[in-house]
């Protein structure tokens, strides 16, 4: 246990991967939790292993922008304003243009991108109105660069990113924080089924750890783990033609249809 007072924190995707490891440090230190994904099945088994801890759980899905609404309203009726909010919920898969994937880019930017939207949308409101909070998403190193077979997962990302960009700004004379964490090869359910070699993987709990650390400090930007920042800087200044030649042949993601 920190000496940091308990904080009210909200999650999405808090079902498994990295959700779920920050919801888990968080608990950790006391926190009071506002956890919402698709499996309340996994939520549920995650609140009994808390009892002591005040733990709320809202069966939605990030698409349904109305049942977010009605869990964030929820969660500010019994336990107030979160300190935190974490827009987490995020779906990868190979897509391809012309291959027939229009669906699988509709859904990754939908659950990505406006996901991330709604989910802060409902207490822009009243953090503002208090002057307080951090509001955090998760993007990705994949934003960098648009990747060869990833071209829903990477446009997604980049969306994001700008996105939380312009919020930071919007936000930063009413008080607010914006916090924008990216990811790099973090072992979860999302990276088991990648058969590439992954640089630098993390381990979940050990992204949580750094990931809270930098919420606390209302860090703008920040790659975890820190290796892949080297890399995604990298990335973003390597020249067009130099990076068409080097990712032309790298490996992709497996095919939402395969």
């Amino acid at each position: 246990m920190t000496s940091r007072s308990p904080q009210k924190v909200f999650i999405t995707g808090a079902s498994s991967g990295l959700g779920l490891a920050l919801a888990a440090r968080y608990a950790a230190e006391g926190a009071t939790l506002g956890l919402v994904a698709r499996r309340g099945d996994l939520l549920e088994a995650f609140r009994a292993r808390y009892p002591a801890l005040t733990i709320a759980v809202y069966l939605a899905d990030v698409r349904d922008h109305a049942a977010l609404a009605a869990a964030a309203q929820d969660f500010i009726a019994h336990v107030g304003c979160p300190d935190v909010v974490i827009a987490n919920a995020g779906i990868s898969a190979g897509a391809v243009t012309g291959s027939g994937d229009l669906e699988a880019f509709r859904s990754i930017m939908d659950v990505n991108y406006l996901g991330m939207v709604a989910t802060f949308e409902p207490f822009i409101g009243p953090m503002t109105q208090i002057r307080a909070g951090t509001l955090v998403g998760i993007a990705s190193v994949a934003g960098t660069r648009g990747l060869p077979g990833a071209g829903a997962y990477s446009a997604s990302k980049a969306a994001a990113t700008r996105y939380l960009e312009s919020l930071r700004v919007e936000l930063r004379a009413a008080g607010v924080a914006v916090v924008t964490i990216a990811p790099g090869y973090i072992r979860t359910p999302m990276t088991d089924g990648n058969s590439y070699t992954m640089p630098f993987l993390m381990d979940a709990d050990a992204f949580a750890r750094r990931a809270v650390r930098a919420i606390e400090r209302r860090v703008r930007f920040t790659v975890i783990p820190w290796p892949m920042g080297l890399v995604s800087m990298l990335l973003h200044v390597t020249p067009r033609w130099l990076y068409d030649f080097a990712f032309e042949r790298a490996p992709r993601k497996k095919r939402a249809a395969e």
